[in-house]
């Protein structure tokens, strides 16, 4: 039997927290539910989810500071439920390590289908199994991006990363030496035209660097700031 995705719904509205779960769990999702940000980050560290759907603007705790406070922790990927013009708080969000975000009003189908894609990023073939050929890596001195396990290892020790910060380094990584603005990092990296804040793309990286750096010094220098434009990946070739 495949295994179930368990999905967290946190939101305090009980007729989305309904409608969410009721679409999830046709398409075969195990689901669980929170109704304020408080119960949702002691859940969410307290469990394994797949993905946690979280709304914005919710009592006890928003969901900013849950995000914030569960990135501490763990690395799982988070969707923002947000309401119109609350743009602020979405950019907010992604710097504090959103991996996407859905707009209210939302159609319960869209909100499966980012789930679906969301998954699909985070978990590629990483349950194939000890013994399947990987066939998709990218290979540096100090730097392993293992794309069939969706496994980024440094000097030979796992690091954990959320979704956007796998798939920024993957960005890079692909195109070694190549600089990119923050715009284009923006749009490529996240997949739309960004509503946003460039500050975002500095986060990112900033907390990638850091990842990196408590297990490999000299692969978190892999990722090179060029003043004035952007970053690269750059690679030493000694």
């Amino acid at each position: 039997m495949e295994k179930q995705s368990r999905v967290l719904v946190v939101d305090d509205e009980e007729r989305i927290r309904r409608l969410i779960r009721m679409y999830l769990e046709r398409e075969e999702f195990e689901v669980e539910e929170a109704e304020n940000g408080k119960e949702g980050l002691q859940l969410a560290l307290e469990n394994d989810y797949d993905v946690i759907l979280l709304d914005i603007m919710m009592p006890e705790m928003d969901g900013i500071e849950v995000c914030e406070q569960l990135r501490k922790e763990k690395d799982t990927p988070v969707i923002m439920l947000t309401a119109k013009g609350e743009e602020a708080n979405r950019v907010q969000g992604f710097e504090v390590g959103t991996d996407d975000y859905i707009v209210k009003p939302f159609s319960p189908r869209e909100v499966v289908l980012r789930v679906k894609a969301l998954l699909r990023r985070t978990t590629a073939t990483s349950y194939n199994g000890k013994n399947a050929q990987t066939k998709d890596l990218l290979v540096f001195p100090h730097l392993t991006i293992d794309h069939d396990a969706h496994r980024v290892t440094a000097d030979g020790t796992e690091v954990a990363l959320t979704p956007k910060e796998y798939e920024l380094l993957c960005y890079l990584a692909k195109s070694p030496d190549k600089v990119f603005n923050r715009e284009q990092l923006l749009k490529d990296v996240w997949q739309y035209e960004f509503f946003g804040d460039l500050r975002t793309v500095d986060t990112h990286v900033k907390r990638l660097r850091e990842k990196l750096n408590t297990v490999s010094k000299e692969a978190a220098k892999m990722i090179v700031t060029v003043w004035g434009v952007g970053y690269k990946f750059e690679v030493d070739d000694e």
